[in-house]
């Protein structure tokens, strides 16, 4: 889970439920002249009108009312969590809460369906938001953010057979070229401290970039992003399985881009991973020049945040 997610801003009135949710409870209004529990937080009571309103801490008990899956992300800071079961869950005590539901498989959900709270950990600071799971879930372990990215396997040359190829042979070369991709590279984080450096390094400081508190009220990513340039440059850190090896050369030189495009945002915290496929071949007098496709993406998302047609020319 990134940690840079737009999050709720406590007011006033609503401070006492998100420090709860800091200590692991759940703390809900009840109204003191007629018992009525209340939620969403506010000043008076809905069923009575008193304002003689106390936060109690319930169980956590709930029932699942209703839910959604959506398999695209509303802002960029949620692509790591696609997809995501939303759901309007019923404490024992009533009130429904908008919530998501997380540590269950779709076809283990149904309405009605029993559900426990999960106090899920989104930043280093303390702060939770609320989620809820199957009561025979683990509801501990469903506290930290997500590693997912971190579970892909890393795929490096050794591991995988690769094949050898001489840079003059233009026959087993064009037999390279193919519309698959090789499987997924190793994830790299994108964090705020590398965007900063990049923008040092660079001299490219726009707000976008570097004022995380600026981003989320004026971005219409919800936070900040990292620099495209930043993104392409990480291609070096990500080691992909080709299956293949170029050999027999004197020389070897990144001649350039045929195509260089930013489809798509990556926001501070994000990981991104990268795969690529041979696109062409072809033989000069001056060597051999392969056109090597690299797609890299947000984990978890299907457009890529930087298309490159990588040239390489051996001699």
């Amino acid at each position: 889970m990134s940690n840079n997610k737009p999050m709720p801003v406590p007011t006033e009135i609503s401070a006492p439920f998100w420090e709860g949710l800091k200590a692991e409870r759940l703390l809900i209004q009840q109204c003191n002249a007629c018992a009525h529990w209340v939620f969403y937080p506010r000043r008076h009571c809905p069923g009575c009108l008193a304002h003689d309103l106390a936060w109690r801490e319930v169980s956590g008990g709930a029932s699942l009312y209703s839910y959604t899956v959506t398999r695209i992300a509303t802002l960029p800071d949620f692509v790591d969590e696609m997809p995501q079961m939303l759901a309007v869950i019923e404490l024992d005590e009533g009130v429904r809460i908008n919530s998501n539901l997380v540590g269950l498989d779709e076809t283990e959900i149904s309405i009605g369906m029993r559900l426990q709270p999960v106090f899920a950990e989104v930043d280093d600071k303390g702060n939770r938001l609320l989620r809820f799971t199957g009561p025979d879930k683990d509801a501990a372990s469903l506290q930290k953010p997500r590693q997912d990215a971190e579970a892909i396997v890393e795929p490096t040359m050794a591991a995988s057979a690769t094949r050898q190829i001489a840079f003059d042979d233009e026959a087993a070369l064009r037999s390279l070229v193919s519309d698959e991709f090789s499987p997924w590279s190793n994830p790299v984080e994108v964090d705020q401290a590398l965007i900063d450096a990049f923008a040092e390094l660079s001299g490219d400081d726009y707000w976008i970039h570097t004022d995380p508190e600026r981003a989320r009220k004026e971005s219409p990513f919800g936070g900040t992003i990292a620099h495209g340039a930043l993104v392409l440059v990480l291609q070096s850190r990500m080691k992909l399985a080709l299956g293949f090896e170029i050999v027999g050369f004197t020389n070897m030189v990144n001649y350039g881009s045929d195509r260089l495009r930013f489809p798509a945002p990556v926001p501070a915290g994000a990981k991104v991973h990268a795969r690529a496929r041979v696109k062409s071949v072809e033989r000069l007098k001056r060597g051999t020049q392969l056109t090597l496709e690299l797609n890299t993406h947000v984990v978890g998302n299907e457009r890529p945040s930087v298309i490159n047609d990588l040239v390489i020319l051996y001699m």
